[in-house]
């Protein structure tokens, strides 16, 4: 997908402040929220999000790796058995685990310019379904859970909630940090998976993404 395929009409979106009153009607940037939604590019990039965040730690002992069977269990002939050679062996029981799993990484290489066109993706569903907020600032005294509750009544903002902050934005961070259905990311680091998981993103107008040309 490009550029070009971003026929899309435009969207606005209301302004408001901390209290919910509208300051007026933002025109989103089209190359971000007007992009034609790509389903298997979506899937494909947040399948590989998830693999990258797998921890890959499980781990079995080999032959060489379990305790004992330093000696044959028994002698070579004249017992009537198979010859055996350690006791370490996979048949047997305590033995070590044949092409059992090790520590590994199940990241996957993902273009760039896929993961930027994926995110566009799910954020211009987000626009088009009435899901998004917007905030002149996140201009809070001081930490308050209680303020960021009632931010998110007085934006009709339910369900689970993604508020995209800035660096500079502690309070907010830390006043919505004790709600159970609210994450918090950082405009810089806004993931696909993140924004896909969300009921309703909300942004202040300097977290709000622009493309190079807006």
């Amino acid at each position: 997908m490009t550029t070009a395929e971003t026929t899309l009409a435009p969207v606005e979106l209301e302004r408001r402040s901390l209290d919910g009153k509208v300051l007026g009607k933002v025109t989103l940037d089209p190359a971000i929220f007007g992009i034609a939604v790509n389903v298997p590019l979506i899937h494909q990039v947040v399948t590989a999000y998830l693999a990258g965040i797998r921890a890959g730690t499980q781990s079995t002992k080999t032959r060489s790796e379990v305790a004992g069977g330093g000696a044959k269990p028994y002698r070579q002939k004249g017992t009537g058995n198979a010859r055996q050679g350690t006791i370490s062996a996979p048949h047997y029981t305590g033995g070590g685990i044949a092409l059992g799993p090790k520590p590994r990484s199940y990241a996957q290489k993902t273009p760039r310019k896929m993961i930027q066109q994926a995110l566009r993706c799910v954020l211009s569903d987000h626009a088009r379904n009435g899901s998004l907020r917007l905030v002149e600032s996140f201009d809070f005294d001081a930490p308050k859970t209680k303020t960021a509750i009632a931010l998110l009544e007085a934006l009709d903002a339910k369900g689970k909630v993604l508020v995209v902050v800035g660096r500079e934005d502690n309070n907010a961070k830390k006043s919505f940090a004790n709600l159970p259905r609210v994450l918090t990311a950082h405009a810089d680091q806004l993931t696909t998976y993140d924004v896909l998981n969300a009921d309703v993103v909300l942004f202040a107008a300097h977290t709000l993404p622009r493309s190079k040309e807006a």
